[in-house]
């Protein structure tokens, strides 16, 4: 009993470690991740912000994730990211796609607001709840944004989720 007990606390030690990293608490250089309705209204509306770089992640028509990344930032270049030229066509018919997609699974896709450890927004991400992801600033100027799984929209192993914070 005492051996599972120690089990379940070196799990539980893991994953609260994993989430002050990927939230910045423990390691000055990671952003995190915030909910965002505002990010979820300007995707569904096909609003293409002109000051964003956009990447997908995944398959072309369905991707498992869109972000938009300021254009003061680059992305990590050992990244799986592509970027898409966006404009309000495109990220409509991606977002319909990705709609369609989540809905027979029955999921839903959300915006939230990427957020550089000092606060300061640099970008958005549209995905469901639980494609996961750590956002890392580096020192060269890049970020660091990991993708979900491919088969992100596959997992059904119940509503685990990205490390996000509500705000």
């Amino acid at each position: 009993m005492g051996s599972i007990r120690r089990a379940c606390f070196c799990l539980l030690l893991v994953a609260c470690l994993g989430t002050m990293a990927c939230t910045g608490h423990m390691f000055p250089n990671f952003g995190r991740i915030s909910f965002s309705n505002e990010t979820t209204l300007a995707f569904e509306s096909s609003s293409v912000n002109k000051d964003f770089r956009y990447y997908i992640s995944g398959p072309d028509i369905y991707p498992n994730v869109i972000i938009g990344l300021h254009r003061d930032y680059r992305i990590d270049t050992q990244s799986l990211w592509k970027e898409v030229a966006m404009t309000p066509e495109v990220m409509r018919n991606i977002v319909g796609n990705m709609k369609e997609k989540s809905s027979t699974r029955q999921r839903f896709l959300y915006g939230f607001e990427l957020v550089d450890p000092q606060g300061r927004p640099i970008g958005v991400w549209y995905s469901i709840r639980t494609a996961r992801t750590c956002l890392q600033m580096k020192k060269d100027g890049t970020v660091r944004i990991d993708t979900p799984d491919l088969d992100t929209f596959e997992q059904l192993n119940g509503e685990t989720g990205m490390i996000m914070e509500s705000g």
